[in-house]
């Protein structure tokens, strides 16, 4: 048995156990991951994240950033892990920007003051190909509900790639048993090949929006920073919202801005480090996890 050091972090109160993975490998497996994310037994997150040497090609990133959501399935990115791990990184180098490579594609993060990050995103994704879903449709509003079809309780949301799928439901219904019932239903619908993060906002002004979703892998979670870019993007193309809007989650704020001249979308927000501690591991690969 041998001992894996982690740092546990969160951005708004979305929470990663994060694992240096830069010279030697951490490669658990869908058990070993869900047994971690076990908030009783485990260490609790609602991802896994692994910070990896970056890939060869992109030689250009200071790493790259693995991630596993709580029920064992890698996935592309997380905006508010890259917030966590661009600080790590600044921190590390003793500089004030880095570039992140993902599943999802490279990422730049800066400084934003203390203890706050922007992250730059990159253009939202928005043809039906990219999302993806199963059969073309205008993404400003696909053609998905929930409830009977002459009166249903939500419908007609945006669809929106951050490196990851996302729709977004305008609606003020965003109590917990609302949310988890329709976002469980929601994010293996089969028009998703695969799956979605499902949000559920309320517009509030036109540079305010209440969010609150359903992660893919993940359930209901209190931030979720690609899904506060979606949902800015998915509000902004339906004219409910300017280019910039405070996106109020359930952990915090974020900032989020689609700049109308790169195209880009820039996400800040605030890093948090909870605590640090070791993973015991019984495998090379990673091992099974125990709480310590």
């Amino acid at each position: 048995m041998s001992g894996r050091p982690f740092v546990k972090m969160n951005g708004c109160g979305n929470d990663f156990v994060v694992v240096d993975a830069l010279s030697r490998p951490f490669a658990p497996d869908a058990e070993q991951v869900r047994a971690l994310s076990d908030r009783r037994t485990g260490q609790g997150f609602d991802q896994l994240i692994a910070i990896e040497p970056s890939r060869p090609e992109q030689p250009t990133a200071d790493a790259f950033m693995r991630v596993w959501n709580a029920d064992g399935g890698a996935v592309q990115t997380c905006g508010n892990a890259l917030r966590c791990i661009g600080w790590m990184l600044m921190e590390a180098s003793g500089t004030d920007s880095v570039v992140i490579d993902t599943l999802g594609g490279p990422t730049v993060a800066r400084r934003a003051g203390p203890d706050r990050i922007t992250v730059d995103m990159g253009p939202p994704r928005l043809d039906w190909t990219q999302i993806p879903l199963s059969e073309e449709m205008d993404t400003r509003g696909i053609e998905l509900q929930i409830g009977p079809i002459d009166a249903p309780l939500i419908h007609t949301p945006g669809a929106v790639s951050m490196g990851n799928p996302h729709v977004v439901f305008f609606t003020d219904r965003l109590d917990d048993a609302f949310v988890t019932g329709s976002g469980s239903l929601i994010e293996h619908h089969p028009l998703f090949p695969e799956g979605v993060n499902v949000g559920f906002a309320h517009v509030l002004a036109p540079d305010r929006i209440r969010l609150r979703v359903w992660e893919r892998g993940a359930g209901l979670t209190k931030a979720c920073g690609t899904g506060a870019c979606a949902a800015l993007v998915a509000a902004h193309r339906r004219g409910l919202t300017g280019r910039r809007a405070t996106v109020v989650v359930d952990g915090g704020e974020l900032d989020i801005d689609w700049d109308e001249t790169t195209g880009h979308v820039l996400m800040t927000g605030p890093v948090e480090v909870e605590r640090t501690g070791t993973l015991s591991v019984y495998a090379i690969s990673g091992g099974i996890p125990a709480r310590r």
